[in-house]
């Protein structure tokens, strides 16, 4: 397909409290969708996982029953919603790939409701209240861009925003925008002391990615309190979208449900480019070694 990469384009993001019902999610994120659609959006991502609360907070195997096949009913549901409103859409799906292989995985829908393809979450963390290791299987599809009707998009998933590699060679195939579904969130424990620091953590390194790569960074996370009180998650929300000089365009507040709608202009990138040319100075001759695990 061939895209104007120079053309403004809206993108919207969908942050959302998630239920214990798949259906009942799953149809807040289409009212969400409908909503951004309204507002002018023609790209609408949703949060990582969005069809469940998020479940990699406990090793349980029963849980492997919320996966779906990609194609499947989510894709098939989205994918009318998609070409009924003319928008794409980036949908974060907790994917079967076959019996005992699992993926976290991103699936791209055009506005003719097309599957444009997917990609794999490529980093898996294992931490507490963040089992997923326990789950999936990393990605095997390496960083990928695609081609909608409106932009040139790159995605990622949640972890993989803590990795300047991921975003650089993702923004090399000629990404207007970072898409990065996420869920994130508080330790009960660890709020009050770490809190405010790991929110500013985050929105720094991926304010950061904006700027190294001179590209527009668009990420979604969810909101609510999922689990028990004293060993749950209080998802912080604070959904943005960042320009290409990391200057934060939009921001969702931590305790709100909300749909964000952005504007976002390729010349934008055309003039960071120019006055920042970090992509000009890449000594691509020197980094051989950033292959290796540790360099002692």
């Amino acid at each position: 397909m061939l895209v104007n990469r120079d053309s403004k384009f809206k993108i919207g993001l969908v942050q959302m409290a998630c239920s214990p019902d798949p259906e009942a999610n799953l149809g807040n994120a289409i009212e969400g969708i409908r909503d951004a659609a309204a507002q002018g959006a023609e790209i609408v991502c949703l949060q990582e996982l969005f069809r469940s609360q998020y479940f990699c907070r406990e090793e349980n195997a029963s849980l492997f029953d919320l996966a779906e096949t990609i194609p499947g009913p989510s894709t098939e549901a989205l994918g009318a919603v998609a070409k009924e409103l003319q928008v794409s859409i980036v949908a974060s799906l907790f994917e079967k790939r076959a019996q005992g292989l699992y993926h976290n995985t991103a699936a791209i829908l055009d506005a003719d409701g097309s599957l444009l393809g997917v990609y794999r979450k490529m980093h898996i963390p294992d931490d507490p209240l963040y089992f997923e290791k326990f789950y999936f299987t990393p990605g095997d599809l390496g960083f990928r861009n695609f081609n909608t009707r409106y932009s040139r998009i790159g995605v990622l998933v949640c972890w993989d925003q803590w990795y300047p590699e991921g975003a650089r060679i993702t923004s090399l195939q000629g990404a207007n925008v970072l898409f990065y579904p996420t869920a994130i969130g508080w330790h009960p424990s660890e709020k009050d002391q770490y809190g405010d620091a790991q929110l500013d953590a985050w929105r720094t390194v991926q304010r950061a990615h904006a700027i190294s790569n001179g590209v527009f960074v668009a990420a979604v996370n969810r909101t609510g309190f999922e689990g028990p009180h004293d060993n749950g998650l209080e998802f912080w929300g604070n959904s943005f979208v960042a320009d290409p000089f990391g200057r934060v365009m939009a921001q969702a507040a931590a305790n709100e449900e909300r749909v964000l709608v952005v504007e976002c202009d390729p010349k934008q990138m055309d003039e960071v480019r120019r006055n920042w040319p970090f992509l000009r100075d890449r000594r691509i001759d020197a980094y051989s070694s950033i292959t290796n695990r540790w360099i002692g």
